[in-house]
């Protein structure tokens, strides 16, 4: 296995996952994962989805984000709302995840291994972690995969089982 082919991998199965969280949360899209407050999933499907197309357009590919009118409500360092009217609906947020997930798959069509080393047209100031296009790929998995964690939590706040065992 090659690594595009690992990254390919591990992309599609984290979508799979935590496309059962969001499946099964979306009746309740405000739900805070812990008594202290949190992310809720509403927020989280929409930063997936913003975050992801600015790390494959902006500092992968060098263009605009396709997404951009949403970086204050969820961009980096915005908070969520428990507005739900702040929002686009749950379904578009959803229906935009799968297709921005879907566009970095493509992505990874067009590139060779040589390729992951090629510097980013990420800022100076995030070259630590997005400085190269294998690194945005991987800032692409492990994010998802942290916020899925805050979806599996806001499931059980709302009192659902487990899904996985």
């Amino acid at each position: 296995m090659n690594a595009i082919d690992y990254i390919r991998l591990e992309m599609s199965m984290c979508k799979g996952w935590i496309g059962g969280l969001m499946d099964d949360i979306q009746d309740s899209p405000l739900t805070l994962p812990t008594p202290n407050g949190g992310n809720h999933p509403l927020w989280i499907v929409g930063h997936l989805a913003y975050s992801e197309a600015n790390i494959l357009n902006v500092y992968i590919l060098g263009k605009d984000n396709p997404l951009a009118e949403w970086k204050d409500i969820l961009g980096i360092g915005s908070q969520p709302a428990n507005d739900p009217s702040v929002y686009p609906h749950f379904s578009e947020l959803r229906a935009t995840l799968e297709q921005v997930r879907s566009d970095t798959l493509a992505y990874l069509d067009t590139i060779t291994d040589a390729d992951l080393d090629k510097p980013s047209h990420a800022p100076e100031d995030r070259k630590d972690y997005f400085g190269t296009i294998g690194q945005c790929l991987a800032v692409m998995s492990i994010h998802m995969g942290f916020h899925g964690g805050q979806i599996a939590d806001a499931r059980r706040a709302a009192g659902r089982n487990i899904l996985m065992a």
